[in-house]
This record gives C-alpha cells, sequence and structure tokens, in this order.
C-alpha cells in the first residue's frame, strides 16, 4: 500500500472514500512500500485526526492523506529501494515497468549521451518524460539524446537524499508542463534530517570486475518540530569499474557468428582490406606527390583469377601477428594478413564511472504560517570510455561540400618523404618513405613515384581512443510556503541550475598533422612501438569540447477550500511559473580538423511562461472529480491550452474505478529548431543482395547478401545528417487513461490500468531515412541512386559516398552519409495495460511475507508517416531512438519479501520479453522473420527464423539486510544470482555487438556480490 494502513482505516471509520484501502495500490511497481517512509508512525484514531501525513502526490497541487488520485501514480520509497538492492535514481527509474523504448541505461557509452542516463515513460522518448526534483524542475543534459531528444540526467541526482520517486504514468501536468506528454519522474529528497548516518558499500561481480565502492554520509542538526529550524549537510561516493568484452567472452566479444549459424561479420580476421594495427598497404597511383588523399584507384595486378580478373599483392607491414594470421589466394585481394578481434581486443561492456555530490538544505519557519527554505547542490560525473582505435581507411577529410562526381579511395603513403613534408620529389633531403615497400630507387623520377604509392588500411593500435566525459550540475532552490485564513494556503519556489559538460575526446586524428606524418615519415607504421609519444600526440591531440545548459526558473501558486461538497471540500488552486533555459552544445568538430568527430551542436536561448489552474471536487463520498488546465507561452512563439480531467469511483468497498483524459504539448527542442543545430547519426546497415551482387557477392531470393568474401559487402554503419528545422510545429498529445482497482480480502489488492497516447505533429529525425537508403541501393548507378534518394522527399540527398571498392572499382560505393531533416510526421499511438497486485501475509506475530508483483504490456506503438504504417510494438524498432534497443512488448517484475523486525530477505525478479529483431523504421514496413534487420546465411536459414527474435529475458537479485541495534544495520546483495546470461542480439548497434544494453546489461555483466553496512545516531 502506498499510505498507512492504520490512517486507511480511521478514514473508513468517518465514512470518507469508503475504498481507501483498495486504493492503496495504485499501479505500483513490485518493491512499493506501504507507508511513504516521512509519514511517521502514529495510533489509529490521530493518524487521520492531523495532518502530518499529508503530502503533495506528483500530478496534483493538493495536500492528501493518500495517493489514490484518478491518475496512475507508483511511488517508490527509500525503503522499499533498500530492500530492492538499488542504489541509483537510474535504477530506480528504470525499473519500473513503464520506462520504454527510448530509455537510455548505464552500460549506454556509444552515441551523444554516452555517459548520462534517462527514463522514456511509455516508450515515448526521453524528451516526453519530465523529470523533476522536489517537483521543480532542472536544467537538462547540454547533450541531446539522438541529437535532438532533451533530458535531465538521473545521475545526477543524490540517491542517499531520495526519501521517496513518484512516477505520473498520465500524461500534461497542469503543474509542472504539458510537454510530460509521457509522464512525470518526481523524485522526492529529505527535507529534514537530524543526527549522523551513512552508509559504506563494496562490491564486485564474479569474474572479479565491475568493482564498486558506495559511501555517504548526512549531518544534521535542529529539531524543526521543537526549535523551527534545521540544517543539514549531505556528502555522497560512488564509482563502478570497468568491464570489457573480452572478459565476457562470445558472443559478446565477437562479430563472427559462424559458430552458432550466423554470419561472419568479423572482417578483421580474414580480409586484408579491412583496417587493423597489422597495417596492409597495395600499390596504387597517387595524383599529387605531396598530398596523401590524391591516391588513385588503379590497383597493378601480381596475376590473373581463374575468371580472368585481376587480383592484387597486398603487403602486412609488420606481419608479427599476435593473434594468428591468415592467407588469401583467391579474389581481388590476396596475401598475408593478420587476424584480429577488435571488440575482443578493445571494446567494454561497462565503461568506468565516478559519481560524487555534496548537497545542504536549511529549512526554518517563520512563522505558525510560513515556512522556508533554501536547498544547494553540486553534483559531479565522470565517465571514462574506452573503444577501437581510429582507422586510415575509408575516411573521408572535411572542407567545403562533398563531391559526389567521385569519392576519396583512401589515403596512401608516397613513395618519397622529405623532413619540409612538401614539395619531395624536388626537395634536397627527400629520402624513400621507410613504410612504403614499392618505393626502391631514389633518382627523383616523377612517373615512378607517382605508380607506386602504397595505399594503406591501418588502425593506429598504438594511440589509445576514447572520450573522458565530465558533467557538474549546479542547482540552488529557495522558496517559501504558507497559509493564512484557515483555509489558503500558497507556495512560491525558484530554481537555478547550470550543467557543465566537458568531453575530452581521446584517439581522434588531426588531418593536416596526420598528414605531415605520413609526408615527413614521422610516424612507423612498420612499428608502431617505436613511435615516440610526441608523435602520437602530434597526430592525435586530445579534443576538449566544453558545453552547458542553464535554467531559471520562479514558480507560484495558491490554493483556497472553497465549501464543503457531500465527499468532503472543493478546492482551487492558480498558479505561474515562468523559466529562462539556454543551451550551448559546441561542435566538438567545428574547425572541421579532425578524421571522424561528430559535428553535433545545439544553442538556443528562451523563455517559458505558463499559468495553471486546478479543481479538486469530492462530489459524493464514491466519486471524486479534479479537472486542470494549463497555457504555456514560448517566446519562439509557440502557445497552447492543455486541459485534464480526471475521475475516481468507488461504487464498492473491494473496487475503484479512475481515469483521466488530457492533451498537452512539446514544443521543440533547441536542437530540432535552432538554425545553428546539426549532428550525425549513424546506425548499423546491411547492404542487399543487388548491391552484394555488384561487388562480388551475390543475392538470395528475398535479396539478402552473400558476401563473397568481399569486406565491402558487410554489414556497416550509416549516418543521417540532421539540420535543425526553424518551421517545425510543436507536437501535440491526447491521452486517456482507464483503470480499476480491487481488494477482494483485505490481504490482497490488485489494479489493471488501460492507457492510450497519441502524438501528433511527431517531430522525428528523417522518419523515411529507412526508405531513402533503400532508394539509394536500389540503383547501380551512382547518379541514378543520387536521384532516387532525393525523390524520398524534401530535404533528402546524399552528403557523403564510400571510397570506392578497390575490387570492385566501378560499381556503386556504399553510402556514408544522407541528408534527412527534421519534420513533423502525422502521429506516433500508443497503447496498453499496466498491472500490478500485492500480497501481504503475516505468518506469525513478528514474520511478515509481502509478495508484489507488477507488469507492463505494450499493445500497440505505431508510427504513422506518409508512406505507411511503421509499427514498433515487441521489435526492435524505433531503431533511431536510444541505440535501438527497441519496444518489447512485455516486461514485469516480481519481489517476494520475508521480513521481521530485525531482518529482511527479499528476491527481486525482472522480466523482458522476447523482441523481434525488425525496425519498421528501416526502410521496410514488414514485420515477418523475411524483414530481419540480421540476415543469417541463406543456406542454412533462408527465411532467417534462427535469429529473428531476441530471446526473453529474467535475471533475479537477492538481497538480505540484518539490523543490529537501532544504531547499526548490516545488507548484502547478489546480482542475477542465477547468472543469467543476455540473450543473444545479432541486429543490435555496431557499437554493441550482439546485445542490448538497455534491458539485457544484468546478463552481461552476470552475477555479482555487494555487501556494506548503514548507520545512524
Amino acid at each position: 500500500m502506498l499510505f498507512s494502513n492504520r490512517a486507511s482505516a480511521a478514514k473508513l471509520r468517518r465514512g470518507a472514500a469508503p475504498f481507501a484501502l483498495a486504493l492503496g495500490l495504485i499501479a505500483q511497481p513490485a518493491f512499493a512500500q506501504t507507508t511513504p517512509s516521512s509519514a511517521p508512525a502514529q495510533d489509529e484514531a490521530s493518524a487521520q485526526d492531523t495532518d502530518e501525513n499529508a503530502i503533495v502526490v506528483t500530478g496534483s497541487l493538493f495536500r492528501r492523506t493518500d495517493t489514490e488520485t484518478p491518475s496512475p501514480v507508483t511511488v517508490l520509497t527509500s525503503d522499499s529501494l533498500a530492500k530492492a538492492g538499488l542504489t541509483t535514481v537510474a535504477e530506480a527509474v528504470r525499473s519500473i515497468s513503464a520506462d520504454g523504448a527510448g530509455s537510455i541505461g548505464v552500460g549506454f557509452q556509444s552515441g551523444f549521451s554516452a555517459g548520462g542516463s534517462a527514463v522514456s515513460l511509455r516508450g515515448l522518448g526521453v524528451s516526453s518524460t519530465l523529470v523533476l526534483v522536489d517537483g521543480l524542475r532542472s536544467t537538462n543534459f547540454p547533450i541531446s539524446d539522438d541529437g535532438h531528444n532533451a533530458y535531465v540526467d538521473l545521475n545526477s541526482i543524490p540517491f542517499s537524499l531520495i526519501d521517496r520517486v513518484e512516477v505520473l504514468k498520465d500524461g500534461a501536468s497542469s503543474t509542472y508542463g504539458a510537454d510530460a506528454i509521457g509522464g512525470v519522474v518526481n523524485l522526492i529528497l529529505k527535507k529534514q534530517f537530524t543526527g549522523i548516518a551513512g552508509t559504506v558499500e563494496g562490491g564486485v561481480s564474479e569474474k572479479g570486475d565491475a568493482a564498486r565502492q558506495r559511501a555517504n554520509l548526512t549531518v544534521g542538526v535542529g529539531n524543526y518540530d521543537t526549535q523551527g529550524w534545521n540544517i543539514y549537510l549531505n556528502g555522497e561516493y560512488q564509482q563502478d569499474g570497468r568491464v570489457s568484452n573480452h572478459s565476457r567472452g562470445f558472443p559478446y566479444n565477437n562479430r563472427d557468428l559462424t559458430s552458432v549459424g550466423g554470419n561472419d561479420n568479423n572482417a578483421a580476421d580474414n580480409s586484408l582490406t579491412t583496417a587493423t594495427p597489422n597495417a596492409v598497404v597495395v600499390r596504387t597511383t597517387q595524383g599529387n606527390l605531396n598530398n596523401p588523399l590524391s591516391g588513385g584507384t588503379a590497383l597493378f595486378p601480381s596475376g590473373l583469377q581463374a575468371n580472368g580478373s585481376a587480383f592484387s599483392t597486398y603487403t602486412t607491414l609488420n606481419p608479427n601477428c599476435s593473434y594468428g594470421s591468415y592467407t588469401l589466394t583467391t579474389g581481388g585481394a590476396q596475401g598475408t594478413g593478420c587476424k584480429h578481434n577488435l571488440e575482443d581486443e578493445y571494446f567494454q561492456l561497462a565503461p568506468l564511472q565516478r559519481k560524487w555530490s555534496v548537497n545542504g538544505r536549511i529549512s526554518v519557519r517563520l512563522s505558525d504560517e510560513i515556512e522556508g527554505y533554501i536547498t544547494g547542490s553540486y553534483s559531479n560525473s565522470y565517465v571514462s570510455i574506452l573503444n577501437a582505435p581510429r582507422a586510415l581507411r575509408n575516411t573521408q577529410p572535411y572542407g567545403g561540400a562533398p563531391s559526389l562526381a567521385s569519392s576519396n579511395p583512401g589515403i596512401v603513403l608516397p613513395y618519397y618523404v622529405c623532413a619540409a613534408g612538401v614539395n619531395c620529389i624536388s626537395a634536397a633531403d627527400r629520402r624513400l618513405n621507410p613504410n612504403n615497400p614499392y618505393a626502391t630507387v631514389n633518382d627523383g623520377n616523377a612517373v615512378t613515384a607517382a605508380n607506386n604509392a602504397a595505399r594503406i588500411y591501418y588502425l593506429f593500435g598504438d594511440i589509445a581512443a576514447g572520450s573522458d566525459r565530465t558533467n557538474e550540475v549546479y542547482r540552488f532552490a529557495t522558496g517559501l510556503h504558507g497559509s493564512f485564513g484557515g483555509d489558503w494556503s500558497w507556495k512560491i519556489d525558484g530554481v537555478y541550475a547550470r550543467d557543465n559538460l566537458e568531453i575530452v575526446q581521446h584517439g581522434y586524428l588531426n588531418i593536416a598533422n596526420t598528414l605531415n606524418a605520413i609526408n615527413t615519415g614521422a610516424y612507423n607504421f612498420v612499428n608502431p612501438s617505436a613511435n615516440s609519444q610526441a608523435v602520437r600526440n602530434f597526430i592525435a591531440p586530445d579534443k576538449i569540447t566544453p558545453s552547458f545548459s542553464e535554467m531559471y526558473s520562479l514558480d507560484a501558486s495558491v490554493t483556497k477550500q472553497l465549501f464543503e461538497l457531500p465527499g468532503g471540500p472543493l478546492m482551487v488552486a492558480v498558479g505561474g511559473q515562468v523559466r529562462h533555459e539556454t543551451l550551448e552544445n559546441n561542435n566538438q568538430n567545428a574547425a572541421l580538423d579532425t578524421y571522424g568527430l561528430t559535428t553535433s551542436s545545439a544553442f538556443g536561448e528562451h523563455t517559458v511562461s505558463a499559468g495553471y489552474f486546478e479543481i479538486q471536487a469530492p462530489v459524493f463520498d464514491v466519486l471524486e472529480i479534479n479537472g486542470s488546465g494549463r497555457y504555456d507561452h514560448y517566446s519562439e512563439g509557440f502557445g497552447r491550452f492543455s486541459p485534464k480531467i480526471g475521475a475516481k469511483f468507488t461504487p464498492i468497498k473491494q473496487l475503484a474505478i479512475r481515469g483521466t483524459y488530457s492533451r498537452g504539448f512539446r514544443a521543440p527542442t533547441f536542437a530540432e529548431l535552432g538554425p545553428r543545430s546539426q549532428y550525425a547519426g549513424f546506425v548499423t546497415t546491411t547492404p542487399p543482395g543487388t548491391f552484394c551482387a555488384l561487388h562480388g557477392g551475390s543475392a538470395s531470393a528475398t535479396n539478402t547478401c552473400n558476401a563473397g568474401g568481399n569486406p565491402y559487402n558487410l554489414a556497416y554503419s550509416v549516418g543521417r545528417g540532421f539540420v535543425g528545422n526553424p518551421d517545425l510545429k510543436p507536437e501535440t498529445s491526447r491521452s486517456f487513461t482507464a483503470g480499476a482497482i480491487f481488494e477482494p480480502f483485505k490481504w490482497l489488492s490488485m489494479t489493471v490500468d488501460y492507457y492510450n497516447v497519441k502524438k501528433s505533429n511527431l517531430i522525428a529525425n528523417g522518419p523515411d531515412a529507412g526508405r531513402a537508403i533503400s532508394a539509394y541501393y536500389g540503383q547501380t548507378t551512382l547518379a541514378a541512386a543520387t536521384a532516387a534518394v532525393a525523390a524520398v522527399g524534401p530535404g533528402y540527398s546524399v552528403n557523403t559516398i564510400d571510397a570506392v571498392d578497390p575490387l570492385f572499382p566501378n560499381a556503386l560505393p556504399r553510402l556514408l552519409i544522407i541528408n534527412a531533416p527534421f519534420v513533423n510526421v502525422n502521429n506516433d499511438l500508443t497503447t496498453g495495460l499496466d498491472f500490478s497486485a500485492t500480497l501481504r501475509a503475516p505468518l506469525t506475530d513478528g514474520l511478515r511475507l509481502t509478495s508484489r508483483v507488477e507488469a507492463t504490456h505494450v499493445m500497440l506503438y505505431n508510427r504513422h508517416t506518409a508512406t505507411g504504417v511503421q509499427r514498433f510494438a515487441g521489435t526492435l524498432g524505433p531503431y533511431d531512438l536510444s541505440s535501438g534497443n527497441g519496444t518489447p512488448s512485455w516486461r514485469g517484475n516480481w519481489q517476494t519479501s520475508l521480513e521481521s523486525d530485525d531482518f529482511s530477505l527479499s528476491a527481486t525478479a525482472y522480466y523482458v520479453g522476447k523482441i523481434k529483431g525488425v525496425a519498421t523504421d528501416q526502410g521496410n514496413l514488414s514485420t515477418s522473420c523475411g524483414a530481419s534487420l540480421y540476415k543469417a546465411p541463406a543456406a542454412s536459414d533462408p527465411n532467417s527464423e534462427r535469429f529473428c527474435y531476441v530471446k526473453k529475458f529474467i535475471t533475479v537479485d537477492l538481497n538480505g539486510t540484518i539490523k543490529v541495534n537501532d544504531d547499526f544495520t548490516f545488507f548484502a546483495n547478489v546480482g542475477n544470482v542465477f547468472n543469467a546470461r543476455a540473450p543473444i542480439a545479432p541486429a543490435s548497434y555496431a557499437s554493441s555487438p550482439n546485445f542490448l544494453t538497455t534491458w539485457h546489461y544484468a546478463g552481461l555483466i552476470g552475477r555479482s556480490f555487494k555487501a556494506g553496512a548503514s548507520f545512524k545516531f
């Protein structure tokens, strides 16, 4: 139950809301607590005779003694979170089954929001879920998810101060903002604290990694009840260690799935034309002897294949193969190369994360009717990410408009090098390039030099690659709350928050410096270990990019009890809000001087003003009606009124029926709207069979690709470039909920709630980008492919194409980046059901059994576009949203606890249903297995059935606590106690081979252990 049983009993005796007891379970999670931890224990007679238990439930302006509003609200208390073994805000919020597609988990490290964490209620995206602290807004993370979705970083919230978390699973809250289309997460911190309390905790995974440390300390003085003031100070520290892909083994560290009937997408172990830390070169031409970017496409055959086509001999500069070698005697590229598994060598499942914060609050009773407070907090979140080295191969330099007439065939090592790095063909100090095995005669002959360049395929394995991200959040809030006249109450709150983000990128290649090192021979490609750190730093200097977001806000409201209705007092409230927001997300590659570094940026500034009202009318003892409305106005010119109405009907003690209807809207974010905002995001794409046939492979009957030994045909990343569109309209929403709460017995409560949300004028980043990519690959020439993309719609065009295929230089090249606009599309429609049940059984006088289950079923999630309906429920769609982890149709959790006054033992199970490996936003509207994003070899699996589904996933955590005395409690936790492994997901993003981080993270880490102690004096 979400409120005191004693309080409920007193309320029932008074005849008010006769079904209050049954309404105590309102879509609560499996580990929701019976009573908000802030509510003091009281005897039955006094529980409702005072206002001490009264709280303001998220989504309403009125104080009430229970949480059974017409809207479904989930409440998680600090005690219930502890029993589940959850120790971060991100873990707590994302454990709720209503968190859906687009949520950002702690293991997400490959996209724009790497290092951040966010919630996406109802799967409607992080920008449609409003996150509050004590009912007040905070500033957004400076980098938008997927380049355009704004959100509050959950990592910036101090966990040890959480009193409870309230989740409103309903839209358009009049109190906070109509942009809460998916719902509201309200993180409520402790208001007062006296004494000294703290916790220390340590843990490690069964593999010996994923080390975790937690510590917090809170010190408070002043008895607020008797002295009228309280001051507390809190400090918190958390650290989580790295987990490498190598440590977890197959299939999380390898793209070669042939051992389980899949494809070998690990070209680094069998392709001379794939960049690895062992450099491979092939003889080619160089148009400008001083420009390594002017390599030609002509290959010099050393023989003919059986079919008469030419092949070339490729040379490995450093044949010291740590992982073994291979020799190719057929195909266009022949020679001996070194095997590599880059995911196993370089990638990590979990980054190093370190968070610490300092928080404080001063509470003062200024008079019998006026209270004031001041809070301040500073949080520092550091994330260190490692990934693969940067490559010389198929890398397009920046500068000027891309040319579609030709493509850069790659970087070449010149015949000569010289100290100056220019005019080497005639310079007195020229010398043969020691990195070019084809440079043999130092006679200054320009023709010889031009015909003996060495096209290179290389990863800078001696230069560490990754990023360090430090996010600092400053937040200050102050307010006055009071009452007068006995039935008036008022409040004024102000907030200032600033989020400073610094990203330090390691290992990215500076264009000018890399070309200089090639022309001068400063970098040793034959023996990279001989390179000095100075040379490495010269080629790949750290790129440091600061960004920030900032917000000021002022909220004020007044409530009045007008008169008594048969069911209680009629309450009216009015209020207003004004806030100013600024964003400066700087372009990490503004100078266009670095290979491969994102060009994401967003800038903006606006003022938002709003007025709102709410009416609460307990018309009868059995009927409560709540109505509210809000008008928001943005300085960009957007404005809209958003109404909401809800009702709760309690015909008998064992049954309550509730429902809501609301409208809302979300203005475009700075990234979506601003003329200076742009980004390019990348998703994994496998070329179709018709394209493969042009490059030496073959097409199956279903147009899947048989690579034919050519790595040019394998899955790769395609970028979608988007630019802010000032003509965008706001998204609008219509949502309704309908639910029932049952309590057939006093020991059993059950709920079911239906939700239906429709977002219109949906702001989408090129919803037909997948179709545009398919249109490109449906052609055989570049001119036809370019025209086909443009025909998809306004704003669609080819931005950048790949280097030509050295084996088939005249065939259609791969697409690297496509331009696609931000546009308003028709609508998203999602419907589903929330279920919950709670059983409470007193076994003996001192022993209690509690079992709770919660589940969400996504019945429908459809995106309507001009070309058809994209169906996402139960699939990997929307694939372009937050790492493409998809929309599982079922999520749930179940906790069973055995507890007494001195100990508790809890088991919590989490369930994620199976997910079909299709995504209809990638150009194919079919949801059949034949449309799977992962195409298994046609010979063994013609219908792709083997990898059509990502299997269901169940993990169980075990948590125990022992209370030594009133001052000390010890606890221990076993995470993923049965060591369940994450199901294989071969259609996942390229940076996450074969797994989904959002839903299956516990199965990647495996069984883990942690223990600690808490104290309070």
